[in-house]
């Protein structure tokens, strides 16, 4: 079978190597659809702060069981699925207190360890969800960002009823936007400062979007939620901009979500979370529960995801995705390898 290995950054190289045969406890998955995700994009360019070469990259996945192990019960060939790409140890005190999310040890396929840019891949039944015959392999690909999405909304409390501000209009501030919006959220206010993509952001029906290159922030929370602000700040870039504005822009009191992969480490002013009393917090992946409820919004029909798909390359043109994203002035969404 074939498989794609990134050999140093930038350098996409491919090999022939034999398909794997599932163990007793694995589902061996036909890989029909990759997603490329801002993280790859850092490997791609040499800045994941935890990412070796060579890499097999391979975490955002649709496909379809191809065979079971001798111990698995509950898939039957054909299904669609998706799987989890963390590698735990289950021995550190996170795995022992239900935080396996944020292992000691994490490793994540397609960084620290092999991911499925190849045409079948073998995973442990446990990591592996099933998903109704109904959806689609592109909807499957993006279960892991609508995860993402999930888990980081959960970080800042119960969204039901609250104004939330979202920084960043990519395929994950876009996913956080639409799931907050579909989870309760009294007002969601989404900024970029690509109209590209606030475009593509009011197609997936996310109704308030700004630019704050055209339109002073601090005015449009005031426009939008009125003089109490935001009640939740979704980080989503990761930059020092986006970083900057949250902390400025937030009212006393209230929390940030920083959600966003920074290539490069940001300055952040402390005094002025110490001095508002800001809550700082982090967001790292998802756990099962975040695959379900995405899976079940994506069943739904709550999230628009067809807007997002905004380019597509066949697996032996994995090379070109990364070109296409380079050229494209940030104007894309996802971008979608079909095997």
């Amino acid at each position: 079978m074939l498989q794609a290995i990134m050999t140093n950054p930038g350098i996409i190289e491919f090999r022939e190597i034999g398909k794997p045969q599932p163990a007793s406890d694995e589902v061996l998955i036909r890989i029909k659809r990759i997603g490329v995700c801002g993280s790859d994009i850092h490997v791609y360019h040499g800045l994941h702060p935890y990412t070796a070469y060579p890499v097999v990259q391979g975490h955002e996945v649709g496909g379809v069981v191809a065979e079971t192990g001798a111990k698995v019960t509950g898939f039957s060939p054909g299904d669609k699925v998706v799987f989890m790409p963390q590698v735990t140890c289950g021995e550190c005190y996170p795995c022992r207190h239900g935080m396996v999310h944020i292992c000691d040890n994490l490793q994540v396929m397609g960084f620290q360890t092999d991911g499925a840019a190849q045409e079948f891949f073998s995973v442990k039944a446990e990591k592996v969800l099933k998903l109704p015959a109904t959806m689609s392999l592109d909807e499957a690909a993006l279960i892991e960002p609508i995860s993402v999405a999930v888990h980081s909304l959960s970080r800042g409390g119960n969204i039901k009823g609250r104004k939330m501000l979202v920084l960043g209009g990519g395929t994950i501030g876009n996913l956080v936007a639409q799931v907050a919006q579909a989870s309760g959220a009294e007002a969601v206010l989404l900024t970029d400062i690509s109209e590209y993509k606030l475009n593509k952001a009011r197609e997936c029906g996310i109704r308030n979007v700004v630019n704050p290159e055209k339109e002073d922030l601090s005015l449009a929370i005031l426009k939008y939620f009125g003089p109490d602000k935001a009640d939740l700040i979704m980080e989503c870039v990761g930059v020092q901009p986006t970083i900057t504005q949250a902390i400025v822009t937030a009212r006393k009191g209230s929390t940030i979500v920083v959600v966003g992969v920074f290539g490069r480490k940001p300055e952040v002013d402390l005094g002025l979370v110490q001095d508002r009393e800001l809550s700082l917090v982090g967001t790292l992946m998802y756990q099962k529960e975040d695959y379900e409820r995405a899976i079940e919004l994506a069943a739904s029909g709550k999230l628009s995801l067809d807007p997002m798909v905004t380019q597509r390359f066949a697996f032996k043109d994995y090379p070109q995705a990364y070109e296409s994203i380079e050229g494209s002035g940030g104007d894309y969404l996802k971008v979608m390898i079909d095997l």
